[in-house]
């Protein structure tokens, strides 16, 4: 498996910017394909770090356009087609679809940001119907985000920092997910304080109006 992976990384390394971009789509709709865009990411910056935003940009276009077709197939192709191409894959279905019900499209952006398989929330985005546009930007932001966090850190540290790639990507994921639980916690907290104040004023119209039709009677 190993030497499997190694020959392709040489391929893709091999066609320079096109590999990059030919990689980040494959890995983006294909479940189970053993070579993340990361790695040859990581290895084109170190090469020629006055380029590495123009890789990950590259990066960045080829992983959200195998996003776009992983949404198709799973739009096109359903659940059935999924099941059969990737029955072992299908746990991990049934974990996507509960984190869909509990965070909708902010799902969608963790798993392109962080070390989540992005590639079964491409398909499980289209399978469930998720809005388009809006998993493309999501998709853009956390692919995007995460590409150019890497490139940019690998810039300015160069070797020194390659070891420890996986904990910096880590450590961000984990202090977004933080970020946006309180972001959730807040409103739904202002939601449930403006819904009380708006069950109490309707409370009290309604016993005003009924102390209204007393006075009349």
């Amino acid at each position: 498996m190993h030497e499997l992976v190694l020959n392709i990384s040489n391929l893709f390394q091999s066609l320079g910017l096109q590999g990059l971009g030919i990689n980040a789509i494959i890995e983006s709709c294909l479940p189970g394909f053993p070579l993340p865009p990361d790695v040859l990411l990581i290895a084109m910056c170190l090469s020629s770090p006055t380029k590495a935003l123009l890789f990950a940009l590259v990066c960045t276009a080829g992983s959200v356009t195998g996003g776009a077709i992983g949404y198709a197939f799973g739009r096109f192709g359903g659940r059935p087609l999924f099941d059969k191409l990737f029955s072992s894959k299908s746990d991990k279905f049934h974990a996507v679809e509960k984190l869909y019900e509990q965070y909708g499209s902010l799902a969608v952006f963790f798993s392109a940001f962080s070390p989540i398989p992005y590639n079964i929330f491409t398909i499980a985005s289209g399978i469930l119907n998720m809005n388009f546009f809006k998993f493309m930007g999501v998709s853009i932001l956390g692919r995007g985000g995460r590409f150019f966090l890497v490139s940019t850190v690998l810039m300015l540290f160069g070797e020194t920092i390659k070891q420890y790639m996986n904990y910096v990507i880590l450590a961000v994921s984990v202090l977004l997910v933080l970020f946006f639980v309180v972001v959730y916690k807040k409103r739904h907290t202002i939601i449930k304080n403006e819904s009380d104040v708006t069950l109490i004023e309707n409370k009290c119209a309604g016993k005003s109006e009924n102390k209204e039709q007393e006075v009349c009677l």
